[in-house]
């Protein structure tokens, strides 16, 4: 019997735990930190030999392959020790891709991707297609490959599960934008992190589809540099493409071969030029797959956005307060400033992954009044802004940085919670920040 050792706990490591027992491996997952509860509790059902809080080296090193969480980097001793080894280690992502044969799209991206992840699985459910939402988001794609799979999916991957991928082929690939990002795994190199996301195309054939955004230079450079066969299809808001998607007086026109699709950008649920963008790669996909052209109209109009994703929470005394709290890097923070229409306090910090504040000068100028750093060392915001704004103020709960920015907004201001940084400093993830914030905004 093959032995599969997984490491670590979470989502996707349990789901890889019990695609494993499925498919008759000698199962044994083991975390570092502690398993909540409610996976114990599905390792118990499911009879699978675990360990927390430590991991026991002879007995991960005698396995025949590894399922390594994301979370996890290349650098880890443990890691390290396998692949000297020889013992195949690999993601989630290509562990459960080896055990079907359904239709699968891939979406990667620095920012965007969760949107285009809802939105494309939205639409193709709206299509009556057989379809699941897994990977960075949801439920673990290895769990649903064991229980229903389903005849499509819609992945969102992160470039840490696409780190571990040797034969994950996505029929339609899509990636949303490169901006740096985690570059602390990446020896502070961003060549090393866009390599890592185009890993998403390595193995596709001129049969396969990568989608992508044409006005973003470092993937346009990349491709010039790069050989692709997949058929390659763009989207744009700044210039006309014969295949794939653009933008012209305020209407999305996607183009496949000489199918044509097109409706006004006034009806998208969602706002701001980057939704314009998702929704074009969720519109190419639909098409792709032969949605009817009304279903994608009616969805695209009808689409409920992603929690903590500039989510309107409630409007106090007329300010408007909004949970951006997915914003974990710079860019999205860009972008949610960007659609900011009226004067903002906002509520910025946490974990620093290598920030570079600059690109939100002229955005801070322009837009914001107040700025609430949150976050246990504010030092390099501070040292950013400070000559910026009139008001800013270091906070070191959420609580507390809403009461502030209660009293620092007047009639007519939005509150902003976009943080730009990871959220590991006081909160567990950026959900729980998210929610601390409307629970906070509740009680005012």
């Amino acid at each position: 019997m093959k032995k599969l050792v997984v490491l670590g706990g979470g989502e996707s490591g349990v789901g890889a735990a019990i695609l494993g027992k499925q498919q008759n491996f000698d199962v044994f997952l083991s975390d570092k930190g502690k398993i909540k509860e409610k996976y114990k509790n599905v390792l118990e059902q499911f009879e699978i030999d675990w360990e927390e809080s430590n991991h026991t080296e002879a007995k991960i090193l005698s396995a025949n392959i590894v399922v390594k969480s994301p979370g996890i980097p290349d650098k880890a001793p443990l890691v390290k020790a396998l692949k000297e080894k020889n013992i195949e280690v690999i993601s989630e992502i290509e562990f459960a891709a080896m055990y079907t044969k359904s239709n699968i799209v891939g979406i990667t991206g620095s920012n965007g991707k969760t949107t285009t992840t809802m939105l494309t699985y939205h639409l193709l459910k709206s299509g009556a297609l057989n379809v699941g939402m897994a990977g960075n988001i949801g439920d673990s794609f290895a769990q649903m490959v064991a229980d229903k799979n389903p005849e499509n999916y819609v992945l969102e991957i992160s470039s840490f599960q696409l780190d571990g991928i040797k034969t994950f082929k996505p029929h339609i690939a899509v990636i949303t934008n490169i901006t740096p990002d985690h570059l602390d795994r990446y020896d502070y190199k961003f060549e090393n992190y866009i390599a890592s996301k185009f890993r998403i195309t390595m193995n596709q054939t001129s049969e396969d589809y990568l989608i992508y955004d044409a006005d973003d230079e470092v993937i346009t450079n990349w491709l010039q540099t790069h050989e692709v066969k997949a058929t390659l299809l763009p989207f744009s808001i700044e210039k006309k493409v014969e295949q794939g998607a653009y933008l012209e007086n305020n209407k999305i026109i996607v183009t496949i071969d000489k199918d044509q699709f097109s409706m006004s950008t006034d009806s998208l649920a969602l706002e701001g030029k980057h939704n314009t963008k998702n929704a074009m790669a969720a519109a190419t996909v639909a098409q792709l797959l032969k949605i009817r052209k009304a279903t994608i109209r009616e969805s695209l109009e009808n689409f409920q956005g992603a929690e903590h994703r500039l989510e309107k929470v409630l409007k106090i005394q007329n300010v408007q307060y909004i949970n951006d709290s997915k914003a974990t890097n710079v860019n999205a923070t860009y972008f949610a400033l960007d659609s900011m229409k009226t004067p903002t306090v906002w509520i910025v910090g946490g974990q620093d992954k290598g920030n570079d504040y600059a690109p939100l000068m002229a955005m801070v100028r322009e837009k914001v009044k107040a700025i609430i750093c949150l976050g246990v060392d504010n030092a390099k915001i501070m040292e950013t802004f400070g000559n910026v704004v009139d008001l800013m103020i270091e906070t070191t709960s959420m609580t507390e940085a809403v009461k502030i920015a209660h009293k620092a907004s007047e009639k007519g201001d939005t509150v902003l919670l976009s943080p730009a940084c990871a959220s590991f400093d006081l909160f567990e993830n950026y959900e729980d920040r998210g929610r601390q914030f409307k629970e906070a905004v509740r009680h005012l």
